[in-house]
């Protein structure tokens, strides 16, 4: 195919109800102005999103997916030989079932299948195999060591800028954090109006000024004692008791005890930098696999990462060219009308307004156009529409429909555009995009991927053991004990949380430092590395009483 050319399908005439032999060449530099893929059930979009992936990649561009249902993870199945035992591993075991088949006889009938249409819509075996050489792909499981794991904690460490020249994209990523926190434990907290927003949004501020890091532990210890003493006009105690910060401490405690929790500070961290191009330079096609979290961690992990990605586009210059693709499949719920507002909407809108200058595409899908943002979804330069049935869906659609094509000279007869949004036939959809005038319908080509449906956690396990095992990126806990060797057994570098009506004092060391560490390795029996050298503090409770004796 041409430089910049995605080959998305084959014209289809409407009246006729007949594919065309003229392609649809789509280019790629147009998704700098962003799209979305609006269709109902059964009308093709997770298809057409994959093979709008496929070609992104084809052309060396990195794409970074959000896959809440596991539906994009089929962008994993690409067997260059189509051979039946590719398959096998991968076909519906109750699809085999209902048909009265084996196993091993379904998977060559989707073999064959796949053989068979591909060839129809004029793509090779050797093509497929481009695809896969042409990226490195990688499943990441945030919160599970299902997949890859995401080191997303990673994203607290504060990042070396300067307070006097990057001030407001340091408290846009701070206010981000506080936002995704929040949502986690389940506070609906507006930046500007909510104490506990504001609260963690000083304390990360003042521990980044000061040049130093904070992690949970910390950050828990510092909402029960933080490093002021007043907010704005009010003393701290009258802004925010003691008694209620020891409640939002609690609850970010528990997510510490939670079991598993040690997943999401390990693995490869969430920095979009690193994440686009694999070692050799290769495009990476990073796939978010989030299908295994419960409604809370799913939006904590997408708020995080399009902050991530908010921070790493305030960094880029000027760029006419598609630098990177963010596909964001059912993004229901993540961007809301007026006057919803979950925290990942914020980071959402400032992508779509802002990515275009720097070259960054984004692309949503969804099955459900009038629970989108409307601004947002105006904003988007290409459409792609296939049946609904809904009429609400239909009039969101034809809205924003009409106002694109306005803008672009354009006029659209809104009843016959209308009586085909309702008819349309799967994998046909009506293509509009704001730098080719007209809107035109076409018929999708079929995906090299196999589209298996969505991928279980057993699955992607699968996908995970048969990556190489030099590919894995190093660890938080690798480079932990790097820099400063093993914990110590039975030691923790923080101390517990209490609640706020016990009162913790810290004695002053009376013995030196080498003196007790030559007790301790005389104790334990082994030697201290320089790295491992700390002072440990020993808990003891302190009573105290008054008795008065009266002798009779």
């Amino acid at each position: 195919m041409s430089e910049n050319k995605l080959y998305l399908g084959r014209e289809y005439d409407l009246k006729k109800g007949k594919i065309t032999n003229q392609p649809v060449l789509y280019d790629a530099r147009h998704l700098t102005t962003h799209g979305a893929i609006l269709g109902m059930t059964g009308s093709g979009k997770t298809g057409l999103g994959i093979i709008w992936l496929e070609e992104a990649l084809l052309q060396g561009i990195p794409v970074l997916i959000l896959d809440p249902k596991g539906d994009i993870a089929n962008l994993m199945l690409t067997f260059p030989n189509l051979h039946t035992e590719d398959f096998l591993p991968w076909v519906d075991v109750e699809g085999a079932r209902r048909r009265g088949v084996s196993v091993e006889e379904y998977a060559a009938e989707e073999a064959n299948k796949w053989r068979e249409e591909l060839a129809e819509w004029g793509i090779t075996d050797e093509r497929i195999r481009q695809l896969r050489q042409a990226a490195q792909f990688t499943t990441f499981t945030p919160g599970s060591k299902t997949g890859q794991p995401v080191d997303v904690l990673h994203f607290f460490d504060a990042p070396d800028l300067d307070w006097d020249e990057e001030e407001e994209r340091l408290r846009e990523r701070i206010g981000g954090i506080a936002s995704a926190l929040l949502g986690l434990v389940g506070v609906e907290a507006d930046p500007l109006q909510s104490k506990e927003h504001i609260l963690l949004s000083r304390i990360f501020e003042h521990v980044w000024r000061a040049g130093e890091q904070l992690d949970l532990p910390a950050l828990i210890r510092l909402l029960q004692k933080p490093p002021f003493k007043q907010v704005g006009a009010f003393e701290l105690e009258t802004f925010f008791p003691e008694k209620e910060r020891f409640t939002l401490a609690r609850s970010l405690n528990n997510l510490i005890a939670a079991p598993g929790f040690e997943n999401w500070q390990e693995g490869t961290p969430l920095d979009v930098e690193t994440l686009l191009y694999s070692d050799d330079g290769r495009p990476r096609a990073s796939i978010f696999y989030l299908a295994h979290l419960d409604d809370a961690q799913r939006t904590f992990f997408i708020t995080m990462f399009l902050e991530a990605a908010r921070d790493w586009l305030r960094a880029q210059s000027g760029s006419t060219d598609l630098r990177a693709l963010i596909y964001f499949d059912e993004v229901f719920g993540y961007f809301p009308p007026y006057p919803k507002n979950p925290p990942t909407k914020a980071p959402l809108m400032a992508l779509i307004k802002q990515g275009r200058a720097a070259g960054l595409g984004i692309v949503l899908s969804t099955q459900n156009p009038a629970d989108l943002d409307y601004k947002g979804l105006t904003n988007a330069g290409t459409w792609a529409v296939g049946s609904l049935r809904a009429e609400r869906d239909k009039e969101r659609v034809l809205e924003g429909l009409e106002g694109a094509i306005a803008e672009a000279g354009e006029t659209m007869n809104r009843r016959s555009v209308e009586r085909a949004l309702g008819a349309l036939k799967p994998r046909i959809f009506l293509l509009h995009d704001i730098h080719e005038g007209a809107p035109l319908f076409f018929h999708t080509r079929w995906a090299m991927s196999y589209l298996c449906g969505p991928l279980t956690r057993k699955q992607v396990r699968k996908l995970a053991e048969k990556r190489e095992s030099g590919e894995a990126e190093g660890q938080r806990s690798e480079e932990a004990e790097e820099q400063g060797g093993e914990e110590l057994e039975g030691l923790s570098a923080t101390p517990p949380t209490l609640p706020p009506e016990v009162p913790q004092v810290f004695l002053p060391p009376t013995v030196t430092f080498e003196w007790a560490l030559q007790e301790y390795e005389e104790q334990s029996g082994r030697p201290v590395l320089a790295q491992e050298r700390r002072l440990v503090y020993t808990p003891h409770l302190l009573a105290l009483g008054a008795a008065r004796m009266l002798d009779r």
